[in-house]
């Protein structure tokens, strides 16, 4: 039994908090978690947390009908504030699956982003030069253009008397004097397309987006958190967004007892990434397992930028007669897998398995995995998978909830917890 110590659970994943505790000997401490008629998160800690080592356990998936994603988020900044309160002695945020971790802060790069598409036949310049962007004014530095329709605004400004609130005579001769055409926009109307230019970003100009991956850092350190505590992040420079210790676990080990116990002569079988992005991690599995590893290469080409991009699928490697596994981190819509599953027995795979750390499967990715070329779909439990279970024969699930609470073991008691990285 660990003596001194609180773990929390929000609502997100309650047999996760149940498995995490049994194993620690510890009961979930009480605590009222819910919504006022208005929708506003209550939060109540009922047991004293004064001086005690708090762990709040709270993970992060689709959702349900009464909560989503960001109202998980919410109980758990909440939950650690409330804990800050009650004067514990440090509070760790235990979150199986780290939400916004697909959101770096980088400009995204997929069609329909905030400013990232021209118009419709909006070409870049052809004079546009980065010495061509309108300078600071100076004594020696030329105006730079007015309004499209002549006017200079200058010499407008100049010619209008701010001091009693009127305009002279020949400012405004000099706006009426060039008639504009007539239109019905308002200055709401998106139809217009000088405000549609308006909000363009100019050729060579970076894109500004919304920084999700460091906003989430902030508000978890903001609100008291001392440590948290993750499980294979999609993006490993996200620790970097925080300034507190992110212990970053890995599922690889109980994928790879899984690939040992349960596919038979796995030394004939071919570890597959069904993207680049994932290579490292498919890599390191088959190296040591010893065993062939091929690559699934994704481009996304589209002839016009407006036009939306479809990603063209090669195989880079040998897999026909053989069983492929393939590996990857997550799985939200399933797409990838599922693309990559039929373009493996395209090219002659005999069976295609899918080993998942994070299975989050929203919106119709059950339907698409039921009807796709997967013969097993292996996840693990950092996402409840009960819903999924029931509706997909196809799913296996594997419970990690004991790596969780030796991690929380060893972090309390000050251990090393090194050894839960070694997956070779």
């Amino acid at each position: 039994m660990v003596r001194n110590i609180v773990v929390l659970g929000g609502n997100s994943h309650p047999k996760f908090v149940d498995h995490v505790c049994e194993f620690l000997s510890v009961p979930p401490s009480r605590r009222v978690l819910g919504k006022f008629s208005s929708g506003e998160t209550r939060c109540e800690i009922q047991d004293s947390v004064r001086g005690k080592d708090v762990y709040i356990i709270q993970s992060f998936g689709v959702g349900n009908a009464e909560s989503l994603v960001n109202d998980y988020f919410i109980e758990l900044c909440i939950m650690i504030s409330a804990c800050k309160t009650g004067s514990a002695k440090r509070v760790t945020a235990v979150l199986p699956l780290f939400p916004y971790s697909r959101q770096p802060d980088l400009p995204y790069a997929k069609a329909g982003a905030p400013l990232s598409a021209r118009p419709p036949g909006a070409g870049a310049r052809p004079d546009y030069t980065f010495e061509s962007v309108p300078a600071t004014p100076g004594p020696s530095v030329p105006r730079t253009a007015g309004f499209s329709n002549g006017v200079d605004i200058v010499d407008v400004m100049s010619k209008v008397s701010l001091a009693r609130g009127y305009q002279t005579p020949s400012a405004t001769a000099s706006i009426t004097s060039h008639p504009q055409q007539q239109a019905h926009f308002t200055t709401h109307d998106y139809e217009n397309p000088t405000l549609i230019m308006a909000v363009q970003a100019k050729a060579g100009y970076k894109q500004w987006v919304a920084q999700a991956g460091s906003l989430v850092a902030d508000l978890l350190t903001c609100a008291g958190a001392d440590r948290v505590l993750t499980c294979d992040l999609h993006e490993s420079t996200y620790q970097g967004f925080f300034d507190i210790p992110v212990d970053n676990l890995y599922g690889r080990p109980l994928l790879k007892r899984y690939i040992q116990q349960n596919i038979e002569n796995y030394k004939d079988a071919v570890i597959v990434s069904p993207d680049a992005g994932g290579a490292k991690r498919a890599t390191a599995i088959a190296d040591s397992l010893g065993m062939p590893f091929a690559l699934i290469h994704k481009e996304r080409r589209p002839t016009k930028i407006t036009e939306r991009q479809k990603a063209t699928m090669m195989l880079v490697g040998d897999v026909a007669g053989r069983v492929c596994v393939l590996v990857d981190d997550l799985a939200d819509t399933a797409n990838t897998i599922t693309r990559a599953a039929k373009l493996l027995k395209n090219e002659g795979a005999l069976r295609v398995y899918a080993l998942l750390t994070h299975g989050v499967l929203s919106g119709d990715a059950i339907a698409r995995i039921n009807a796709s070329a997967i013969d097993r779909v292996v996840v693990t439990n950092t996402v409840a998978q009960d819903a999924h279970a029931a509706a997909c024969p196809k799913l296996v699930v594997l419970d990690i909830s004991n790596m969780f609470a030796e991690a929380i073991r060893r972090v309390h008691h000050g251990e090393s917890i090194s050894v839960l990285f070694q997956y070779d």
